[in-house]
């Protein structure tokens, strides 16, 4: 019975969601305050109010670290690309078939994932959308089509979720996204033949030639990302290996004279710029330190790190206000700025109720005694059970970070109870939590009300149950994998 009361945080917050009756925001506080309750009335461990206050301000500060890469993302794409109207390269119209498949392909896996990676948010939806419009496919294709810019979701934000969900886990981010990266490689082999289906449905067809094209591109691409997350930290990953392969991918599509290269590089100046500096300041020893070291705060130990001239938001921020300047839009800087706090608001405040949550659980004992007795019920089984219990919560909330602060805590004790790989189960509780976003149903939301065919959220899903389907196999194989393998 005990076990039932110390779900009931999570049982709530999944209720209120699926239920409709408020949205991920309201639902996180209510898991808040039932956790709260919870925590006094029943905590296996000793928690009065001074545990819980420090709970809650750690859960805070954690939830903090990522609010600049939030805001910050979202003014630095609007000044650069909104109010410059800008366009990234391969934006100009297709001349025929060839060239059709072409722009289709870098919108849903270059283009899209890139505009998603500075931002989060969905926003890769927007300049999928806006290239994938120029082929004149049907309303469905357009959809499914503008899904696929989540596809790289790991990285999405600035690398802000794998941050959090390093931080529950008391790991590394660039290790944990490393490791989860192998179950992103995986999603996209088996979305790739998806892809080309709904291609050929949509009348963009494409020789098997250019199939192994496609396909050696993206091999590419998920090898820079991996390779970039190595050597630079999740957090610019994206930036640094999908820019360069989006020019590369213009210049072999477009063939520009030198005309349409002077302009296309005037308008992607200031994320040249950006991604040039925040690559200098990891791989440059010297200024690394400088920068790392400066105002360094971590008011709580085993917390993130904030120093404020290293991290990659203050330099969004930055890089928003310089190109404002550049391009003679400083006056519009306020407003902008309104409409990144109304834009990210929510997604602030929730990250930072459910890392609360997630604290209060975890030091108040509830957390790992809730694995031990998942593991004593289920055994192994556990490990198979909760990610896919983290996919579906992810695609409900609309966020990994909601399903981590709800469930990575039990899954590192789960791991510890179990003598599993803690490394490769935190890897498959990030990647369940993110698995599912490309159909959350704020996503769909989304992407039919931009499409013009608002209230066909059914036929989305019915386009999408493939990817999704394709998703929840390679979770499904991947966590009889680790619950079988013993280090």
């Amino acid at each position: 019975m005990i076990h039932l009361v110390w779900t009931l945080p999570a049982l709530v917050v999944i209720g209120v969601i699926a239920s409709g009756r408020a949205g991920t925001l309201g639902a996180s506080l209510l898991g808040l305050l039932t956790a709260l309750v919870v925590a006094f009335a029943t905590a296996p461990r000793h928690f009065a109010l001074a545990e819980a206050a420090v709970s809650l301000a750690r859960g805070a500060w954690i939830g903090w670290i990522v609010v600049p890469y939030i805001l910050g993302g979202l003014l630095f794409w609007q000044m650069a690309i909104r109010t410059g109207d800008a366009v990234p390269p391969a934006a100009d119209h297709p001349a025929d078939a060839r060239a059709r498949r072409r722009l289709l392909f870098a919108a849903c896996f270059l283009i899209g994932p890139f505009a998603e990676s500075a931002t989060g948010f969905g926003v890769g939806i927007i300049g999928t959308m806006a290239l994938v419009r120029k082929l004149e496919v049907k309303p469905i294709y357009l959809i499914v089509f503008s899904l696929l810019s989540q596809t790289m979701i790991l990285w999405g934000g600035m690398g802000s979720g794998a941050i959090i969900a390093a931080a529950f886990a008391g790991t590394d981010p660039t290790t944990l996204t490393l490791h989860s990266s192998v179950f992103f490689v995986a999603f996209n082999l088996v979305w790739l033949p998806l892809y080309w289906r709904f291609a050929e449905r949509a009348g963009i067809g494409a020789s098997w030639w250019d199939r192994i094209g496609e396909a050696m591109w993206l091999g590419a691409s998920l090898a820079a990302v991996v390779a970039a997350t190595a050597a630079l930290g999740p957090e610019t990953a994206m930036l640094a290996a999908y820019g360069p392969m989006i020019v590369l991918r213009f210049l072999v599509d477009q063939r520009p004279d030198r005309r349409q290269v002077a302009r296309a590089a005037r308008k992607m100046l200031p994320f040249v710029a950006l991604i040039g500096w925040l690559v200098l300041t990891r791989l440059v020893p010297p200024l690394h330190q400088l920068l790392e070291h400066s105002s360094r705060i971590q008011p709580f130990p085993g917390t993130p790190v904030w120093s404020p001239f290293f991290h990659a938001g203050t330099w969004l921020v930055l890089a928003a206000v310089l190109t404002a300047l550049w391009r003679g839009h400083a006056a519009s800087l306020p407003a902008e700025m309104r409409g990144a706090w109304k834009t990210g608001r929510l997604a602030v405040l929730t990250i930072v109720t459910f890392s609360m949550m997630a604290e209060v659980l975890s030091r108040s004992g509830i957390a790992g005694s809730l694995a031990q007795g998942l593991f004593h019920s289920l055994g192994l089984w556990a490990i198979v059970l909760t990610p896919a219990i983290s996919a579906v919560f992810g695609a409900l909330a609309n966020s990994g970070n909601a399903a981590n602060g709800l469930f990575m805590a039990s899954q590192v004790s789960l791991a510890a109870e179990a003598g599993l790989s803690l490394t490769a189960v935190v890897a498959l509780q990030h990647a369940a939590a993110l698995s599912l976003n490309i159909v959350s149903p704020v996503r769909m939301s989304i992407v039919c009300s931009l499409s013009g065919t608002p209230g066909q959220e059914r036929a989305a899903y019915r386009a999408m149950l493939p990817f999704a389907a394709a998703a929840a196999g390679v979770l499904l194989l991947a966590a009889a994998a680790v619950a079988l393998h013993r280090p």
